[in-house]
């Protein structure tokens, strides 16, 4: 199959965006000569400073693999302008069909959302075999890596407001599109060193529109690694008939939010089959709960006193059942009227009764964001400190003996771009 082109897509047109294509071997080259034909095409921003050649970019500390392990993520300075980069290098030689594919729709998927709030590509271009994508720095990482090395107990709810701002205006943004997101979770979202707030992780993104037409549900049930479950809505992981919608975006959300105030994943800890049962109760992990002792929470579960959203509260309890003296400390946090409604709001069972991202930006949880600065994003972030450049040249050998931990030490699995 040919290449698509994606000159054709229009920034206010709604365009389907074909994830299941497949790409024959045949077309392996003809492929490559589109990448580095896009990429040279004129582009009438702020990426024209990027340029298309490798030699350009002195690569430093890798962040680890993403693509099922085919691409290498690095750090990198881009040697004409100084700045600091994010640099993907896959091997195309070494990708089957169904890569390619995925590779063409990340491609297209770029080229129809452009953001202020999702994470641009800053130039596309082949290097050999090599596809390269350069991407925007976010030196303070992601809101999960954050969690592991600052928040262990939580953040608060002032700097999830902030974040939330920035990532439903995303959402809200791919929507009108017609697109699903499918993986809002705290390592697909990126804090630059400016405070600004980036949604990444569409490789994952469906379309709803088909032949034009756009679509109520859609039934594309790709194979979610176990991973991202916990995030999943109810709707996702049933995999009925019913479909799902963009609200199932708004669902996951919902757990990031309960992530991102107790520092620790609702359902992590659950078989997949436990996991699905609970949320299609429509059981709630919130926020202010008291965790009663693991004893007690599996005396009940036997008893069969509850089998409605207590029994949710007291499976929630058995996921933190090991943690130490300073978890249950954190159990104690008390969160806003308009926080509790927020998440509630998200973590509805059934998809219509959750408000959409536009909706939701008016919700009273983020009043006091819209009159607030990126500067107060900055404060709240303390005790979290930037990523320097030094630091990146230092890669993962620095031991924590030598000064405070770097977030490169703490990163695998919790930075995807």
């Amino acid at each position: 199959m040919p290449f698509m082109d994606c000159s054709c897509i229009s920034g206010t047109e709604v365009e389907s965006i074909d994830a299941g294509s497949q790409v024959d071997r045949r077309d392996r080259l003809h492929l490559r000569d589109e990448f580095s034909v896009h990429s040279k095409r004129s582009l009438q921003d702020a990426t024209m400073m990027y340029t298309t050649s490798a030699s350009h970019y002195e690569l430093l500390s890798e962040l680890g693999k993403s693509f099922s392990n085919l691409t290498t993520v690095n750090l990198a300075k881009h040697i004409p302008s100084g700045n600091m980069v994010v640099v993907k290098r896959t091997n195309m030689d070494t990708c089957s069909e169904e890569n390619l594919a995925s590779l063409q729709n990340e491609l297209l998927v770029w080229r129809l959302l452009r953001h202020p709030n999702i994470l641009p590509h800053r130039a596309v271009f082949t290097e050999g075999s090599e596809l390269w994508v350069i991407m925007a720095f976010t030196a303070y990482g992601s809101a999960s890596s954050l969690l592991k090395l600052y928040f262990t107990q939580g953040m608060s709810e002032s700097l999830i407001a902030h974040i939330f701002y920035g990532v439903l205006k995303a959402l809200e943004y791919i929507h009108r599109k017609g697109c699903i997101h499918r993986s809002v979770k705290p390592s697909h979202i990126l804090i630059s060193g400016e405070g600004h707030i980036y949604l990444t992780g569409l490789h994952g993104l469906c379309s709803m529109v088909t032949d034009g037409q756009r679509l109520k549900v859609v039934y594309d049930f790709p194979e979610f690694s176990a991973s991202v479950l916990p995030w999943l809505s109810p709707e996702v992981l049933q995999q009925d008939l019913h479909g799902y919608n963009a609200k199932s975006d708004i669902y996951s959300l919902g757990i990031t939010a309960c992530e991102l105030a107790r520092g620790q994943v609702p359902f992590q800890d659950m078989r997949p089959t436990q996991m699905l049962l609970q949320k299609l109760k429509g059981s709630l992990c919130l926020v202010d709960l008291s965790f009663p002792p693991k004893e007690l929470v599996m005396k009940n579960s036997r008893s069969g006193v509850d089998s409605g959203i207590g029994e949710s509260v007291a499976t929630c309890s058995m996921m933190r059942a090991n943690t130490n003296e300073q978890s249950r400390g954190s159990m104690n946090k008390t969160f806003s009227a308009a926080f509790h409604s927020f998440v509630e709001l998200c973590l509805q069972r059934e998809p219509e009764n959750r408000p959409s991202a536009s909706m939701l930006l008016a919700h009273p949880f983020f009043k006091r964001v819209k009159k607030q600065t990126k500067k107060t994003l900055i404060n709240l972030l303390q005790p979290a400190v930037p990523l320097s450049g030094s630091q990146a040249k230092a890669g993962t050998s620095q031991s924590q003996r030598d000064g405070p931990i770097s977030p490169l030490q703490e990163l695998d699995g919790d930075w995807e771009f």
